[in-house]
């Protein structure tokens, strides 16, 4: 069974959204982790920190959106 967790980092300022996906990936070294935000800039950073640490990252637009990124390992 894997393990899906969410954090939500939708209104924070760079570095805020890569620190704190950065923080919740080192607590969960596999499964799934959904993260959520609002700015293509903060997207652009999780996503290159992700693949960089071998997360595979898939994307999708939330009803309200946002943006909805989902890290899994």
């Amino acid at each position: 069974m894997s393990t899906m967790r969410q954090i939500d980092v939708r209104g924070l300022s760079c570095p805020q959204p890569v620190l704190r996906t950065t923080q919740a990936l080192r607590d969960l070294p596999a499964g799934a982790l959904e993260v959520h935000l609002d700015a293509g800039t903060a997207r652009d950073n999780v996503v290159r920190l992700a693949e960089r640490a071998g997360w595979q990252v898939t994307e999708a637009e939330a009803p309200d959106g946002s943006l909805r990124l989902t890290l899994r390992k």
